[in-house]
């Protein structure tokens, strides 16, 4: 986590009293514009409610209102006897671009990533694992289990499987500061085409909250993906865990009609549904 600093207060907070917007309201967007604009950093103490109210010349009640939706939304964190803090910034991936994995993702965003490998060995495929793999029950894969981290931060726990045919050696692999996907690519000699993957919300249990650092409980997207070949042969299946405190996901919207926008989506993803059906985010675990 940042450092906690004193905060650098270069701008001054005004509201206009002769706007239609809520009192409250206009103090959350001047609280968030010193923050998205750089004028405090990720760590830095935001002024308490009395110097917030002196300066402003709003009710305490107003105050509370405003910091209380910015750490809804995320820009900042409280912390009980101490203040409230400037949030570190959600790592954002996008819902649909690219297949590239979560080490090319946040390289391509100029942070730094690097893998805690925490299993990496041959299983027999048990059958959900089959089915999804596209092979029989009890033949080998290879399971990793990595703590993903970003500058020094667990962020994503993910949980990947590979069928051992395809990618032979890799159970051996130095995963840690290594794209999965640039391995298989190079190393394999395999083209990855394609994936498939739903989102859902679900609450850490003991073990995981334990290694992501949050509490028992705490929220996290749950993402399930499965990653093809150019070939249409499964070579991925993976579950994958981020911190709800860190993660946001960009989703690429498409409006159906037929003949246009539904069949341009098809083209450069794979058969919708009918209607348009779920968009699915594409990026996978590597």
């Amino acid at each position: 986590m940042a450092e906690r600093t004193q905060r650098n207060p270069k701008r001054r907070l005004s509201v206009d009293r002769a706007s239609a917007l809520p009192l409250h309201v206009q103090v959350k967007q001047a609280l968030r514009d010193q923050i998205a604009g750089g004028t405090w950093k990720p760590g830095d103490l935001v002024p308490g409610d009395v110097e917030l109210c002196s300066q402003l010349a709003v009710s305490r009640t107003t105050v509370r209102q405003a910091l209380a939706e910015l750490a809804h939304d995320g820009w900042v964190t409280r912390e009980r006897g101490r203040g409230t803090f400037v949030a570190p910034p959600k790592l954002t991936e996008r819902a649909i671009e690219r297949l590239s994995g979560f080490f090319e993702d946040m390289a391509a965003l100029g942070h730094s990533s690097v893998s805690q490998v925490l299993r990496q060995e041959i299983r027999p495929a048990d059958e959900p694992i089959a089915a999804r793999l596209n092979v029989r029950a009890g033949s080998g894969v290879v399971e990793i289990e990595r703590l993903r981290f970003v500058e020094d931060e667990p962020v994503v726990l993910t949980t990947t499987y590979l069928p051992q045919s395809l990618a032979p050696g890799l159970e051996a692999a130095d995963l840690t500061r290594r794209s999965l996907y640039e391995y298989l690519e190079t190393e394999c000699g395999l083209t990855l085409a394609r994936g498939q993957r739903t989102i859902e919300a679900v609450a850490a249990d003991a073990r995981q909250a334990r290694l992501l650092r949050v509490r028992k409980g705490a929220p996290l997207v749950f993402l399930q993906s499965v990653s093809y070949l150019a070939d249409g042969r499964p070579i991925e299946y993976y579950l994958a865990l981020h911190r709800g405190d860190r993660s946001r996901f960009e989703v690429e919207l498409v409006r159906s009609r037929q003949g246009t926008a539904a069949e341009a989506v098809s083209d450069r993803f794979g058969r919708l549904p009918p209607g348009g059906g779920t968009v699915k985010r594409r990026n996978g675990a590597g």
